[in-house]
């Protein structure tokens, strides 16, 4: 394994790992009888090919094809936390419109801060 990959691979296993992913599971836990550690573990293993997809949709289509394919999938996670309950799907569905909106203001943002 060259060093770059190991260096790009532990980067990628630090981002993933973020408030939003922990969110979601606790909102699946709050809303069901699931395990939080459980649902963490078998939903991580279940994303692994969703990883995949998204890297090459990106490689593509480019960010507007990837934030297609994520608003999909939170929309289809939506759609799976209401079965748990309503106000589940509802708090999932707001929780993908503020990640949404984060990925078309950051770039604006930063353009703000830092001039090149």
């Amino acid at each position: 394994m060259t060093k770059e990959l190991m260096v790009g691979s532990i980067g990628l296993a630090l981002f993933i790992i973020c408030p939003r992913m922990a969110g979601m599971v606790h909102i699946i836990s709050k809303h069901s009888n699931a395990s939080l550690i459980y649902t963490a573990l078998l939903g991580s293993v279940m994303s692994v090919p969703l990883v995949l997809v998204i890297v090459l949709v990106f490689g593509k289509y480019g960010l507007w094809g990837a934030l297609a394919f994520c608003i999909i999938t939170d929309l289809g996670a939506a759609f799976f936390m209401k079965e748990l309950s309503i106000k589940a799907g509802i708090e999932t569905f707001i929780i993908a419109m503020f990640v949404i909106l984060g990925v078309k203001v950051a770039p604006y943002l930063t353009n703000i801060f830092i001039k090149q």
